[in-house]
C-alpha cells in the first residue's frame, strides 16, 4: 500500500503575484526654513528670558521670525 500524497487543490493554489506599478512620487519642496531643533534653539538664545521661555513665546518668536505654521511644527517644538 503507498501513501497518498495531498494533491493541492486549485482554489489553494497560490495566486501569482501581479507585479506592483511603479508610484510617480512627487519631489519634495525644499524648506524655507532650518530644521525645528536650531529655529527652537535660536529663539530661546534671542529672547534672553532669564527664567526660560514659554512655549507659547518660542512659537510666536518662529511665525514671526521663520513664516512656519506652528500647528503642523508643535510636536517638534515640545
Amino acid at each position: 500500500v503507498a501513501p497518498t500524497t495531498p494533491v493541492a487543490s486549485p482554489a489553494k493554489a497560490k495566486k501569482e503575484k501581479k507585479p506592483k506599478t511603479d508610484k510617480v512620487k512627487k519631489p519634495k519642496a525644499p524648506r524655507t526654513h532650518p530644521p525645528v531643533s536650531e529655529m527652537v534653539v535660536n529663539a530661546v538664545k534671542t529672547l534672553k528670558e532669564r527664567g526660560g521661555s514659554s512655549l507659547q513665546a518660542i512659537k510666536k518668536f518662529l511665525v514671526a521670525q521663520y513664516k512656519v505654521d506652528t500647528d503642523k511644527l508643535a510636536p517638534f517644538i515640545k
